[in-house]
């Protein structure tokens, strides 16, 4: 009956047209990147950066590389406002509609509704990272060879510079970077559900949301909060870019993960507690 209801909140979750946006947003974002890259002398900067560290620039200027170098900006834009945008809607939309009134109705405890909500939106969330890094792939693959990866790296201090892989091992940190990119998703989606769980709008929910996200970043990026980096949400959320490192720091990466589904019992808790104080029905 869990996976019958699932199926239903997921039907019904799928069968809006805003759940797509983000997925056409991507396609149009990607693709206009990625053509820029190919007929413009953009590509001159990451062949000077090759050739000057003694790589041939052909083995590594692939789709690979330009779907990773494609990727960094949209992930940090516009991903958070897609998933926030659909965390938002998943309660506070069906109080707004009325809809919640007669779900409550039938003999289904609230911590269960918020339970299959939740989990449609990770499935969402999922969808929408994974699809990110197959449409970049997809379309670099239409203008740039296959071939290894070159990478640069975010890291301040030793570990920083770029990186190169082999075609192979780029290509499985390429998917691993994404799959672990769906955590970031999940959480946003998560924070913005946490508010729709109280009584406001959608839009509200996914505002109030997207703001504590960017004032995280912003505070975070100041140069003379780099003590207190690891503080910050937003840096823990960052921890798929680590997969493009040389040598990605795997304890840093399993506190992040570990602190990330902290987080996410945090909202879910909060938000469920909230909804339980709730008079949906009156």
């Amino acid at each position: 009956m869990f996976l019958l209801q699932l199926k239903h909140e997921l039907w019904k979750l799928f069968g809006k047209k805003r759940t797509y946006i983000g997925f056409g947003a991507f396609l149009l974002a990607q693709n206009a990147v990625i053509l820029m890259f190919r007929f413009t002398k953009a590509t001159g900067a990451i062949r000077r950066a090759l050739e000057g560290g003694g790589y041939p620039a052909e083995a590594f200027l692939t789709a690979t590389t330009i779907a990773t170098q494609v990727v960094i900006p949209v992930a940090f834009l516009l991903l958070p406002l897609y998933v926030a945008l659909v965390g938002g809607d998943l309660v506070a939309k069906e109080a707004e509609d009325g809809t919640l009134r007669m779900i409550l109705a039938r003999p289904i405890s609230r911590l269960r509704l918020l339970t299959l909500k939740w989990l449609a939106g990770a499935v969402f969330a999922i969808s929408l990272s994974l699809m990110l890094g197959l449409f970049g792939w997809l379309f670099a693959s239409v203008w740039f060879p296959q071939g290894g990866l070159f990478a640069i790296q975010l890291e301040s201090g030793p570990a920083g510079g770029f990186a190169v892989f082999g075609t192979a091992e780029g290509a499985w940190r390429y998917v691993a970077a994404h799959t672990l990119l769906a955590t970031k998703a999940i959480t946003i989606m998560g924070l913005a559900f946490l508010f729709s769980c109280f009584n406001m709008k959608p839009a509200a929910a996914t505002i109030v949301a997207l703001s504590v996200m960017f004032v995280n970043a912003i505070l975070m990026n100041i140069p003379w909060f780099a003590d207190y980096k690891a503080w910050f949400i937003t840096h823990h959320l960052n921890l798929w870019q680590w997969m493009f490192l040389q040598s990605p720091p795997g304890t840093r990466m399993a506190e992040s993960l570990s602190l990330l589904v902290g987080f996410n019992l945090t909202f879910f808790a909060v938000g469920a507690a909230a909804f339980q104080m709730r008079d949906i029905k009156s």
